[in-house]
């Protein structure tokens, strides 16, 4: 459907003055409008970021939601709540979200399908639903939408911190401070691209966390997320040196050694020359 608009505000940046004027589709999917050509302005093709003046002229099309192409598993999931615009789930650790390299099949995504077709689709034809992620190797409560309207709400909670997202983590060594907040940008690993690290050059990073317990050398923490970048818990527990117990990729190995007893006709040697017994 093509829409047409003359700016009338003081100057504003594109993505977000389009966003407020399409209020049923999130900003991240105004931004892949203006990316796939589909917004032109005065006549040309947009970039996101443009800046807008009063007298501007805005044209934009919003095509129809592409039907998904994923097959539907019958997957059994631990449904918590449930209504007409939305979904909670308790993930089990293994079960990953969404399709992507090296899982086309059996995630979360496609046992919803199962479940109906009606899912939102401001995620795209990938993502029917889903509102935000857990790792594959974390479990927890996730929130699924059932329509757009639903799903532009919770972003909204997401991105004001007005949903409230706290989980476990056991956590190598004894943590010393019974809470603590870290601050801490992460970003995408620059020598290890399948990872995440702390960069001053990453996006705004703040996890706060509340220590539970202490036993055998390693510690139980209630993790609150400020923000939501990608493995965050797992980038700031190791940052700060108390990584997440068995995680694959920021954990910390425990040292190994081994020792062999030296054989009966060296230690008959060294006795014969005087010597004590070799440990």
């Amino acid at each position: 459907m093509a829409r047409e608009h003359t700016v009338q505000e003081p100057a504003a940046r594109l993505d977000q003055y389009l966003a407020r004027l399409e209020p049923s589709i999130s900003r991240t999917r105004v931004q892949r409008l203006i990316v796939e050509g589909r917004v032109r302005l005065n006549g040309s093709a947009a970039r996101p970021g443009s800046r807008l003046r009063p007298g501007d002229r805005l044209a934009w099309e919003v095509p129809p939601p592409v039907p998904s192409t994923l097959r539907p598993e019958p997957i059994d999931l631990a449904v918590v709540y449930e209504d007409a615009d939305l979904l909670v789930i308790d993930k089990p650790a293994g079960l990953v979200v969404h399709p992507g390299p090296g899982h086309g099949t059996g995630t979360l995504v496609h046992a919803l399908l199962a479940r109906g077709p009606a899912w939102s689709s401001v995620g795209g034809e990938e993502r029917p639903g889903i509102v935000h992620r857990l790792d594959r190797d974390t479990s927890g409560l996730l929130v699924v939408a059932r329509n757009d309207a639903a799903h532009q709400g919770l972003s909204r909670q997401l991105q004001d911190r007005t949903m409230r997202r706290s989980y476990r983590a056991l956590v190598v060594g004894e943590v010393p401070d019974a809470a603590a907040r870290i601050e801490a940008a992460v970003g995408r690993d620059p020598r290890h691209r399948q990872r995440m690290a702390v960069l001053a050059a990453g996006r705004e990073a703040v996890s706060e966390f509340h220590r539970l317990e202490i036993a055998g050398r390693h510690s139980l923490l209630e993790v609150t997320l400020g923000t939501g970048r990608t493995h965050q818990v797992r980038v700031h527990l190791a940052y700060i040196g108390h990584p997440i117990l068995g995680a694959p990729v920021y954990g910390r190995r425990s040292p190994l050694s081994w020792h062999s007893r030296p054989p009966a006709d060296f230690q008959a040697a060294w006795s014969a020359l005087g010597g004590s017994t070799i440990p």
